[in-house]
């Protein structure tokens, strides 16, 4: 009676599985993806870049502006009002003084939109440069 007693003891030790291992392997591997993962920032709209021969990569480190076919403006996936870019420009450079903007516009915008975008990062004496695609302009 008692040698059963023994033999079931181990049988139940045997029948766990120690999943440990397992979670240190899912963890690593989670953390490898994070960091390998490359973050494209975007400006929070969908906008039809206008095409240039002449244009160059930037870095992807430069605050987005998008001004959408409607003259809407976003900032940090944000829409914002025209009257507000200028203190949220100041505010950004303030905590950023070699702060890059990258203007997004749309190719349906007015050049009006576009100008008074250019003008308020201008005033806060913002470096900045316009976003196109690579390609053959008709």
């Amino acid at each position: 009676m008692r040698r059963n007693r023994l033999f079931q003891q181990q049988d139940a030790d045997e029948a766990q599985i120690d999943l440990t291992p397992m979670l240190d392997i899912v963890f690593i591997m989670l953390i490898f993806f994070i960091v390998s993962t490359s973050f494209v920032q975007e400006s929070g709209i969908e906008v039809n870049r206008p095409v240039a021969q002449t244009g160059s990569a930037k870095s992807q480190s430069a605050q987005l502006i998008g001004i959408s076919a409607s003259g809407d403006i976003w900032l940090n996936h944000q829409q914002i009002d025209k009257r507000l870019l200028s203190a949220s420009l100041n505010q950004l450079k303030a905590t950023n003084p070699k702060l890059a903007v990258v203007i997004e516009a749309d190719t349906q915008t007015s050049t009006g939109h576009l100008i008074d975008v250019i003008d308020i990062i201008r005033e806060a004496g913002i470096t900045y440069s316009v976003a196109t695609q690579k390609g053959v302009a008709n």
